[in-house]
């Protein structure tokens, strides 16, 4: 090129001229602001992604921000309350399993009502009785009188879901069965029907059945783990990869992408501080190994907590997951499932809410109506903040138009680039000018509530007092006092 024209052939030597050194020199320099921009956009990058701060996958952030689920259980001890799954050989005739008004519909709209995004279903627990007409064995809901044996209940439960906008999710306990005699954590035991090989091939075309016939699931539940195949187990890992890939895996096999991990109870109550990151939450052979409660902020593995707790109160029949009669009015009250909500969901878990399924199929009305409570008291208490920021750094400052009675506040980091605050705290402006510290702490995470005896200001600071990176601050919203 030279002064706009292109030159071939013969005419160019006689054609280039002195002056197109200037082009030459200016052509040379928008190279070198080029490099020298995509130079400070690798510095960049390389300082907002450093190696020592693990971030989740897409399933575990969407999982984050679901933040509330239900689980659902209905299983024989509904029909026989005496009835002990390990008591081999006494298992209830499935004759017996009659919800003669199942309605998974009332299902999800008790846990829309709450405000759940996601829901398990307990497709078999401790019994072996199966709420899906498996092929492995005779024990389900085929050989019972629902629907005259038609029925198919993780299918109505899944469809109820879809229908409600809700995630679902299947609970599948592989570690016990009564009726195979098989106990934790899925061996079986002296005297049972089958042997340990047979039991990992009924494993594998239960979950085979489980992931293939109801399409893509939000999250799969083990309760107890599950055992690999070294152990007498199935090759859980790649059955999921190849069936459910995006699925998030409650106490899953080892090595698995979306992992989740137990917090160590049944009462909501999440360990303080509780890290999304672990050093390990299953053993090489696939079994849950708890290694830490509260996780380990410079583990390798990111995989956060799931708060379970539920309704009925944990002295009520089987911890409060199952139907009993006359215990409907043994109900958590609000304040105290609040507290529940706050140590759970407000300390960088998920929490999940038992729900019961009565001998009629349905949710007893009371519960229907603690669980619309609970997700209206929720709401009020956290859903409308009196101000809110975000943005980067180690320090944000939240201003209100007037002095106003705080009494409790989140901090949310934006996970995708991990959790790098370590140590926080936030000051409030008192009305003499003075900083008074009225929450601290070390994590932070997908969220984090603090409350507190109610000050009054119009000003309040989060300061981020040691990370691993620059701070990336989703939302700080604080709330006024509830009068």
């Amino acid at each position: 090129l030279t002064n706009g024209r292109v030159v071939t052939g013969e005419d160019r030597r006689s054609t280039f001229e002195p002056l197109n050194l200037l082009n030459l020199l200016n052509l040379l320099n928008m190279k070198r602001i080029y490099l020298l921009g995509l130079v400070a956009l690798i510095l960049w990058a390389c300082e907002d992604k450093p190696e020592n701060v693990v971030t989740p996958s897409k399933a575990q952030l969407e999982w984050a921000d679901a933040e509330i689920g239900v689980l659902l259980h209905l299983d024989m001890p509904v029909y026989h309350p005496e009835y002990n799954h390990r008591e081999y050989g006494t298992h209830p005739d499935p004759m017996t399993f009659n919800p003669t008004e199942l309605n998974t519909d009332q299902w999800l709209e008790t846990a829309q009502k709450l405000g759940a995004k996601y829901a398990v279903l307990t497709a078999k627990h401790g019994s072996g009785f199966t709420l899906w007409p498996t092929k492995t064995h005779e024990y389900n809901v085929s050989h019972c009188p629902y629907k005259d044996g038609k029925g198919d209940i993780v299918a109505e439960f899944v469809a109820s879901c879809r229908k409600y906008g809700i995630r679902p999710g299947i609970y599948a306990n592989m570690a016990t069965n009564g009726y195979l005699w098989v106990d934790n954590p899925g061996l079986v035991q002296p005297g049972s029907p089958i042997t340990q090989e047979q039991y990992a091939d009924i494993i594998q075309r239960q979950l085979t059945e489980l992931w293939s016939n109801y399409g893509e699931l939000f999250e799969v539940w083990f309760d107890g783990g599950i055992l690999s195949p070294a152990q007498g187990g199935t090759d859980a890992l790649g059955l999921l990869r190849k069936l459910q890939p995006h699925a998030i895996a409650f106490q899953g096999p080892y090595g698995y992408e979306n992992l989740i991990r137990w917090v160590g109870n049944e009462a909501g109550a999440a360990p303080d501080p509780c890290w999304a990151t672990a050093d390990s939450t299953t053993n090489s052979d696939g079994v849950q190994v708890v290694q830490g409660l509260n996780g380990n902020p410079d583990a390798p593995f990111w995989c956060p907590g799931e708060s379970d707790f539920t309704l009925r109160r944990q002295d009520s029949f089987e911890g409060g997951w199952m139907w009993h009669a006359g215990q409907d009015d043994m109900l958590y009250d609000i304040d105290e499932l609040m507290k529940r909500y706050e140590t759970s969901v407000g300390r960088n878990t998920n929490m999940l809410l038992g729900l019961v399924i009565d001998n009629r199929g349905l949710i007893p009305q009371p519960d229907v109506q603690r669980a619309a409570e609970y997700g209206q008291a929720i709401d009020r208490r956290y859903g409308h903040p009196t101000a809110t920021t975000k943005g980067k750094g180690n320090e944000l400052v939240i201003k209100l138009k007037e002095p106003a009675s705080i009494d409790r506040l989140y901090v949310q980091e934006d996970i995708r680039y991990g959790e790098r605050v370590q140590a926080w705290h936030i000051e409030a402006t008192m009305a003499d000018g003075t900083a008074k510290t009225i929450a601290e702490g070390t994590n932070i995470g997908h969220k984090r509530i603090s409350t507190f005896p109610a000050v009054q200001t119009a000003q309040l600071r989060l300061v981020i007092d040691e990370s691993k990176a620059k701070p990336r601050i989703r939302e700080f919203a604080v709330f006024e006092e509830e009068k």
